[in-house]
């Protein structure tokens, strides 16, 4: 399977998500998508950013954004986090990194000296016509939703 590349349309894809949904990219047709990946429910850094997602998401949802998180995780510990933090927007679950492997978004990483494959904190913004339209890679946090928020403007 080939993976996401700017300015190109992303391949449609279905995904299990909170609340019992199922998200499939095509039926989400007149609304820009903003996929987030994050290494780890109930993490700092993961907290953090799901949080600046949520405090800004009235605005996300006035230019027609929708967004959604995405790790590794299962479903209860994402039901969990979402409900612990009030996350107005679904988690998917990809345990299989079926998604993660489409957006490219697992990568060699280290802690405390130990070697790990892991989800690279990544997001990508993907337009009404399913294309994407921006992808920001190996993301830190402070700053970064308002980034986002300004290309959607921007879009």
């Amino acid at each position: 399977m080939s993976t996401v590349a700017l300015d190109q349309a992303v391949p449609d894809f279905t995904a299990n998500a909170t609340s019992e949904q199922t998200v499939t990219l095509s039926e989400l047709c007149q609304k820009n998508v903003i996929i987030y990946f994050y290494p780890k429910d109930s993490t700092p850094g993961c907290t953090t950013e799901g949080q600046n997602f949520r405090d800004l998401y009235a605005e996300f949802s006035e230019l027609d954004t929708v967004i959604f998180g995405v790790s590794r995780d299962g479903m209860r510990a994402h039901e969990n986090f979402k409900a612990k933090q009030s996350f107005p927007f679904e988690l998917i679950s990809d345990p299989d990194e079926t998604l993660c492997n489409l957006f490219d978004v697992i990568k060699l990483k280290k802690n405390y000296g130990r070697e790990y494959m892991g989800i690279d904190r990544s997001t990508f913004l993907i337009d009404k016509e399913g294309v994407l339209r921006k992808e920001w890679r190996t993301v830190k946090v402070k700053g970064h939703v308002d980034e986002v928020l300004e290309a959607v403007k921007s879009l």
